[in-house]
């Protein structure tokens, strides 16, 4: 099978696992689906494997849909022969697939076109011939009509040279190897710009290897030439081009050879130079999106599965000077339980009443933990809040609060608080993140998080797929509370989506909620192929039958209830009982396959465990409250908030974030930051930079 052959070159991975993938595909099971309860079919292949095997089966629809609409288009030209059949189906390169159909391409009228109608292709074939005859002489008879001299005959027999020279698809193969493995990109500043374009003042006179420039110096330049600050181009030899040219195309000197050089001099200027340029921007683009996509998607995947603080009442604080401090008071469920207004900072400065409000509140709600969003006067704010003495002890956490304003302006929010304005809603966004990050971030474009690099320029459809795969996947991963999330978070569920999810809760709500996951079945419009999908992910706390709460899909539960009867067990009394379960053997159960047996005990053991971490408490340095308290060799603690390709931003605590750049992580070279670094990683770091003006700090990990 074609397909299975291609996607075998594109991912090295073994045809039956290829061939049991696309058929779980086509029958509608979802990547988390397939990953977690098909192992046994696919051979265990993880989620980044199968969404490779997704994605290259649509790239070879995609390619062969192209050789269709070629052979098409050439077919009407009655010029489609076996053999050129034959080469576009052996084709599944769509660039080398558009340079076969180039010379069959309808065009506007070229200069070419123009020297055909005039009658001139009989004199550039005698050119190409490289006879002995003088050029003059050969173009002599073609002189007649609107030719009107042996110079215009002998131009008009160029054009269509150079169209043959441009046309050849040797040529642009050779010669794309060339700006690929070569080429300079260069960009210069326009000097009118010069000072709207300071923050790209690294660029002003840059010059780097076209395929060795890093992805985020490209999207960068890439970036300003877009907003009309930089000209950017792709330089090459070309003395090694025109050397190049000459050897393929000038057989034997001859009275022709200067006609000739003259042709491949002007194809490549006035075609392939631009077209090639084009061509290498565009995939020096599709490369660094990739990479700026994938940086963004694990940072997201980071994001989303950050610790969670759990089912506890929390007090939120939007920090801010003139307009006051929003605060709200959540329960263990995130439902709103009051909201207030303080002024504790200038220029009111009612810092003591303020005091007094926070510690009023934490005691009458019973509030176990703070949070703080971190954006102006956050530092102030926790300065304050952690010299309040509460009776208790009360956690207090500063919290991202990219997006909430986002989220708070949304569809969404005016829907869960219709009768609160943005600042209420901005301030529940930043208490529910600290009580379940994933909850709540799926409520917001991912783009609006923060935690992505040049997102705007990218290739905004392939980095929503990207960013709807990873989050699809951390819903999956850690599973959802059937009986509390909301249906946006349910609408991530594998087999579910809006609708569904929107039933769902309102089945929830008509019948007191749900006891057992049988009733799934029960909500309007939800299939067994639905059900089959979604069940294993849906957690109830307190359910009728405990394997309800866990990781274990209801195909598997009698299997599980025969494991249990063989062992003079019940399914409760085996549940969570790793003395039992670590002494267990595959081959005494035949009945269960070797996958999911491993997955079953390993599920039993800790039945529906978060696979997310414990949220820490980071403690600032609370000396430094803006950059003007830093000085070069400080040492501070802080927590990354952005990953990129060339290094890791840290919040240390003031409203500037400082930069690791990649050679100040290691005591090695580094390549990907990644490898080093995570979102959300506690670490101590030392001032090694300084620029107050342009808010600049270089930092390097501590020892």
């Amino acid at each position: 099978m074609q397909e299975v052959k291609y996607i075998i070159n594109q991912t090295q991975l073994q045809s039956k696992n290829i061939e049991a993938t696309l058929k779980l595909l086509a029958e509608g099971a979802t990547i988390p689906f397939i990953s977690r309860y098909r192992k046994e079919a696919t051979g265990g292949l993880d989620e980044v494997e199968i969404a490779n095997i997704r994605d290259a089966s649509l790239q070879f629809n995609k390619i062969t849909d192209r050789q269709a609409t070629i052979k098409k288009v050439i077919e009407e030209q009655d010029a489609l022969t076996k053999e050129l059949t034959q080469k576009i189906d052996a084709c599944f390169d769509l660039i080398e697939l558009e340079d076969i159909y180039l010379p069959y391409k309808k065009k506007r009228k070229t200069r070419a076109e123009s020297a055909r109608q005039l009658g001139l292709e009989g004199l550039a074939k005698i050119i190409m011939a490289q006879g002995s005859q003088v050029p003059k002489d050969a173009a002599n008879r073609f002189v007649k009509g609107e030719v009107k001299d042996t110079e215009a005959a002998l131009a008009g027999a160029r054009d269509i040279i150079a169209e043959w020279i441009n046309e050849n698809g040797a040529v642009r193969s050779r010669l794309r190897k060339s700006y690929a493995n070569y080429s300079q990109l260069n960009s210069k500043v326009i000097k009118s710009k010069k000072e709207e374009a300071e923050k790209y003042r690294d660029y002003f006179d840059y010059s780097s290897s076209l395929k060795k420039c890093p992805s985020y110096r490209f999207l960068a330049i890439y970036r300003a030439n877009k907003e009309g600050f930089l000209r950017m181009k792709v330089v090459v030899d070309e003395d090694q081009i025109f050397d190049f040219l000459h050897r393929f195309y000038v057989k034997k000197h001859s009275p022709m050879t200067d006609q000739i050089e003259m042709a491949y001099e002007d194809a490549y200027k006035r075609l392939l130079h631009p077209a090639l340029e084009n061509e290498a921007l565009s995939e020096k683009k599709a490369e660094a999106d990739r990479n700026a996509i994938k940086v963004f998607s694990d940072n997201l995947r980071q994001l989303l599965l950050a610790p969670p603080l759990g089912k506890r009442r929390i007090l939120a604080i939007d920090p801010g000077f003139r307009t006051g401090c929003k605060v709200v008071c959540l329960d263990e469920a995130g439902e709103l339980l009051t909201n207030v207004t303080i002024f504790p900072h200038a220029p009111q400065r009612e810092t003591d009443k303020a005091k007094s409000k926070i510690w009023q509140l934490v005691e009458a709600h019973k509030i176990d933990a703070i949070a703080i969003g971190n954006g102006t006067a956050s530092r102030e704010t926790e300065f304050m809040v952690k010299r309040i003495k509460f009776k208790t002890d009360v956690d207090v956490f500063v919290v991202s609060e990219d997006g909430a304003s986002v989220y708070s302006a949304s569809a969404i929010a005016r829907k869960e608080f219709p009768d609160y304005d943005v600042t209420v809603r901005g301030s529940v966004s930043i208490g529910r993140r600290l009580m379940d990050p994933l909850a709540e971030l799926v409520k917001i474009d991912p783009k609006s998080i923060g935690v992505g690099q040049y997102q705007h320029e990218v290739d905004q459809k392939l980095l929503k797929e990207s960013l709807d795969d990873v989050i699809i996947s951390c819903v999956n991963e850690v599973g959802v509370n059937l009986n509390t999330a909301s249906p946006y978070l349910l609408s991530y569920v594998s087999g579910l989506g809006p609708q569904l999810a929107e039933n769902i809760v309102e089945y929830r709500r008509e019948n007191n909620g749900f006891t057992s996951r049988k009733q799934l079945k029960k909500v309007k419009r939800l299939g067994e192929k639905a059900y089959e999908q979604c069940a294993g992910f849906l957690r109830i706390s307190d359910a009728k039958n405990p394997l309800d709460n866990s990781a274990v899909h209801p195909e598997s539960y009698a299997s599980i209830e025969k494991m249990a009867k063989q062992l003079k067990m019940t399914v409760e009394d085996l549940i969570g009982n790793s003395e039992v379960l670590d002494q267990l053997k595959k081959e005494d159960f035949p009945y269960i396959d070797g996958f999911t047996f491993e997955d079953v005990i390993k599920e039993l053991k800790k039945p529906g465990r978060d696979p997310r971490q414990k949220v820490k408490v980071l403690e600032f340095d609370s000396t430094v409250k803006s950059i003007d308290d830093l000085s070069i060799g400080k040492k501070l603690n802080g927590i990354v908030t952005n990953v990129t390709n060339f290094g890791a931003f840290v919040n240390i605590g003031i409203k500037e974030n400082g930069l690791i750049h990649k050679s100040n992580l290691a005591n090695t070279f580094v390549e990907n930051p990644a490898d080093y670094i995570k979102l959300h990683e506690h670490v101590s770091v030392e001032v090694i930079q300084l620029d107050v003006d342009r808010k600049r700090i270089g930092l390097k990990r501590a020892e």
